[in-house]
């Protein structure tokens, strides 16, 4: 098991499968009762509402191949109001998930309204002379470095189909956000004139996200005893998740350091370095979906989330929100008799499950998919710390920061962002609030 001193998770094996012969069709009847297809991929917001076409519509390639490979991207244009064409151009790249963007529910959902008045973001953008070019990508799941070839790409056709000399505005959603800082900083380092003024993250993880260890163990579970195509695992295993999520597991079994896990976050991290960690030129701004105050959600640590049984309790699973760091603290527990059967405990791993953030309903959406019971208040845990958000001055890989930091007390210089805007309280990972839509049109306006 695990000493104190650094984060990590320990999986406690406990199979049967040497000395009892799997019975048959068992394998067949644990598949049939595990969740298939991709797990945590957030579905499109439905097409409620106005819809509007785009005026134009750009089929972009990566500026830069990545590890060989060259990403693909959409991007559709909506002029402002009294443009015939690209005038103040402000991209938003699309953010985390799975396969290619949808920009029609990247639409609806920057464009939904929001309370009180029930006012629309992008239209307001749009009233102001904004023209709104949204970014999207043929796998959002792939690299960060080899879609921000992709934003930079776009960067350079608002600049040639721009009418007149308007400085750009960059940015995006969550990782969206991670997209456009690269690419400007990239752009940059090779000496390339990006003529963006004004850089803006909505949510964006700039220290990285969360996804619960324990659910990442129960995907990885699911994938192996019942493989799906597309994979359950792959969205949590893909390049964009190692170098997003601060703590990430290979696979159920897996036992190790967790915020040193993934190679790949650590070059990416050494990639953000080289090319000046953030764009210098543009003012950088960013909005979190987490409270300012460091009021956190009513999610308390170590404490069960969900009880999962099947086939006469042959399968089955604990799940338990993560605790507050310790050693050797218990997290959940898998079993499908008798192929499988482990337990899971953290070691210094804070418990992220409650602190101030932008959320997902990251537990919710598991325990929906496999007809487990679930109370309210542990459906959703923050995704996106307040901390991380607002790009606190702190080791993106230990982390030693407060994760209840009140940052209203905090200076400036605390930040890598030049302003921030925090929500009101802890609402969902790239919801537009009026807190944050005000802010934004007040910043953008100036």
């Amino acid at each position: 098991m695990a000493t104190q001193g650094a984060a990590r998770i320990d999986v406690e094996l406990a199979l049967r499968q040497e000395t009892d012969p799997v019975p048959a069709g068992r394998a067949d009847q644990i598949a049939a009762v595990l969740p298939k297809g991709v797990l945590f991929a957030t579905p499109a917001p439905p097409p409620g509402g106005r819809t509007r076409v785009p005026q134009a519509e750009w089929a972009l390639t990566s500026a830069w191949p990545y590890q060989g490979r060259t990403a693909t991207g959409t991007a559709v244009i909506h002029y402002g109001a009294g443009h015939e064409r690209l005038v103040r151009p402000m991209i938003i790249a699309d953010g985390f998930n799975y396969g290619p963007s949808d920009l029609p529910g990247l639409w609806h959902h920057l464009n939904a309204p929001y309370p009180p008045h029930q006012q629309r973001l992008l239209d307001q953008l749009l009233a102001q002379g904004i023209d709104v070019v949204l970014l999207g990508f043929g796998a959002r799941h792939t690299h960060i470095q080899a879609n921000a070839g992709v934003a930079a790409t776009c960067i350079r056709r608002a600049i040639s189909e721009r009418d007149g000399n308007a400085p750009l505005i960059a940015g995006g959603v969550g990782m969206g956000g991670l997209i456009a800082r690269y690419a400007l900083a990239e752009m940059e380092n090779r000496g390339e004139d990006h003529q963006t003024a004004t850089y803006l993250s909505y949510d964006a993880p700039h220290n990285g996200a969360w996804i619960p260890l324990i659910l990442q163990q129960l995907a990885h579970f699911a994938a192996s005893l019942s493989p799906s195509e597309p994979c359950q695992t792959a969205l949590i295993a893909s390049p964009a998740a190692q170098q997003l999520l601060w703590a990430w597991v290979e696979s159920g079994r897996y036992s190790g350091p967790v915020a040193t896990a993934s190679p790949v976050r650590t070059e990416f991290l050494e990639d953000l370095r080289r090319v000046g960690w953030f764009p210098v030129r543009p003012r950088k701004l960013g909005v979190a979906n987490g409270a300012a105050d460091g009021t956190g959600r009513n999610m308390p640590a170590d404490q069960p989330v969900f009880e999962w049984s099947a086939l006469g309790g042959l399968v089955g699973a604990t799940v338990r929100t993560q605790p507050d760091r310790g050693t050797n603290r218990h997290v959940g527990g898998m079993r499908a008799v008798p192929m499988w059967a482990s337990k899971s405990y953290t070691s210094d791993v804070a418990p992220f499950d409650g602190v101030p953030g932008g959320t997902l309903p990251l537990y919710g959406m598991l325990a929906d998919r496999l007809g487990a019971p679930i109370a309210t208040k542990y459906r959703s845990a923050c995704f996106v710390p307040t901390v991380s958000a607002v790009a606190l001055q702190y080791d993106p890989v230990d982390w030693t920061v407060d994760l209840y930091t009140d940052i209203t007390s905090l200076s400036p210089e605390h930040s890598q962002l030049d302003d921030f805007h925090c929500d009101s309280h802890n609402s969902e990972h790239g919801q537009v609030t009026a807190t944050l839509a005000e802010w934004i049109l007040g910043q953008l306006g100036k």
